[in-house]
């Protein structure tokens, strides 16, 4: 089944400004006991459903803007007969902080932000889901030595998460140049079709300091 939506959905419209409440944990995950994994703007979530069949000890959650791509990808999550994994349909810059609020404390673990809509235009860049106040909240929320793992294939907006998370002295990042592959080695439908046109992409790993 080929779900068609819309490429581009504006965070700040008006229809996207009321956060989504978390659901109930205890329906969702088999086990509560293990740590989380939270993948911002999971698109079709290939990469999530993926990692949860890699890695069944760790729990997986994908955060989405476009409800029918959510809803397609937990059908498949049912149709697989993962229980480790779930998707959310919300807007990440109003929602992650009720999310991870109400999650059992330290369960969450890692969060990956991936080929994020670049919005080029310079108006269009408040949109970006990198901004500040993220950055914060998953500081607020991420216990020391939790992992951050950003990458895209558009450099300015690579280079713009970097700074974001750079700035905030929670932050620390894992060396200085771009990381040559992908260390959770599983990688998102965007990423394969960059690397198989043989253009870069540009990766980064922090850590909660």
């Amino acid at each position: 089944m080929v779900v068609r939506v819309r490429q581009h959905v504006n965070p700040l419209s008006d229809k996207y400004q009321i956060p989504t409440p978390p659901p109930d944990w205890q329906k969702i995950y088999a086990s509560l006991d293990r740590p989380l994994h939270l993948d911002i703007g999971c698109a079709r979530g290939q990469f999530v459903w993926e990692m949860a069949a890699q890695y069944p000890d760790w729990n997986f959650l994908g955060l989405e803007i476009r409800q029918p791509l959510v809803d397609r990808a937990n059908e498949i999550c049912q149709e697989l007969g993962l229980t480790n994994v779930h998707f959310l349909f919300c807007n990440a810059n109003n929602s992650v902080e009720p999310i991870l609020a109400s999650l059992p404390t330290g369960a969450f673990q890692r969060v990956s932000i991936q080929f994020p809509d670049p919005w080029f235009k310079k108006r269009h860049q408040k949109r970006r889901v990198v901004q500040p106040e993220l950055v914060a909240v998953l500081a607020k929320y991420l216990p020391a030595e939790g992992v951050v793992f950003l990458q895209s294939d558009v450099l300015a907006v690579a280079q713009e998460m970097v700074d974001r998370f750079a700035e905030s002295p929670s932050f620390q990042r894992q060396g200085h140049e771009w990381l040559p592959e992908n260390p959770l080695g599983v990688a998102t439908e965007r990423e394969k079709l960059t690397l198989g046109r043989r253009d870069p992409v540009y990766r980064a790993i922090f850590t909660r300091s």
